[in-house]
């Protein structure tokens, strides 16, 4: 089984194969990381992947993506999306965005969901490495205009674990909830590079 203790649901979007699942097992275990918690049995939720202090968070979480063969969809620049690339960016799980566009990425967004029957969506609250007195609430305005939960998904960097954490539906109270959520996690968590958190 390797490093990760948790299953996949029925619900979750899928992406892989034995092979992609067994090499991102073998990667996870390499670095010695460990994924923990248990993953919601939802068709569509938000993950707010938290506290994102350094790039080694995306190098030790596609490996525990693989190894569960979750399909995790990310906002991209709109500008990627070019020939041969724009294909292959969509198969794993791009939406392209335009920030000039009317209605703005939430609107972009919910309509990536409402087109999906299985969608998660994965967004780093921060908007940066650096550290920053505020996150940002464009998850949280996203998860409420889509009725999806949010799903926080935690970086443990002494303990070098990716968790699995709480779930939550938005009230529509988005500064609050953020600072709440961002609060929550500055007390549970430490990331990889604790001096930008």
């Amino acid at each position: 089984m390797g490093p990760i203790k948790t299953e996949a649901p029925e619900n979750m979007p899928r992406l892989g194969n034995t092979f992609s699942r067994w090499l991102g097992r073998c990667l996870l275990r390499m670095f010695g990381w460990t994924l923990e918690g248990t993953l919601p049995n939802e068709k569509k939720i938000m993950v707010a992947l938290a506290p994102h202090t350094s790039n080694w968070d995306f190098v030790v979480a596609m490996p525990a993506i693989m190894g569960l063969g979750v399909k995790i969809s990310y906002l991209m620049k709109k500008e990627a999306f070019f020939w041969p690339m724009a294909g292959t960016w969509r198969w794993l799980g791009g939406i392209p965005t335009d920030r000039s566009a009317a209605g703005g990425v939430v609107e972009q967004v919910a309509s990536y969901y409402a087109e999906h029957d299985k969608c998660w969506v994965a967004i780093t609250p921060e908007g940066t490495r650096s550290k920053v007195d505020k996150w940002k609430t464009g998850f949280i305005r996203i998860a409420h205009r889509c009725e999806v939960p949010v799903v926080v998904i935690g970086f443990d960097g002494p303990g070098k674990r990716i968790v699995i954490d709480k779930s939550y539906y938005s009230q529509g109270n988005y500064e609050a909830e953020a600072d709440e959520l961002r609060d929550y996690v500055n007390e549970k968590f430490v990331g990889i590079s604790p001096e930008h958190q």
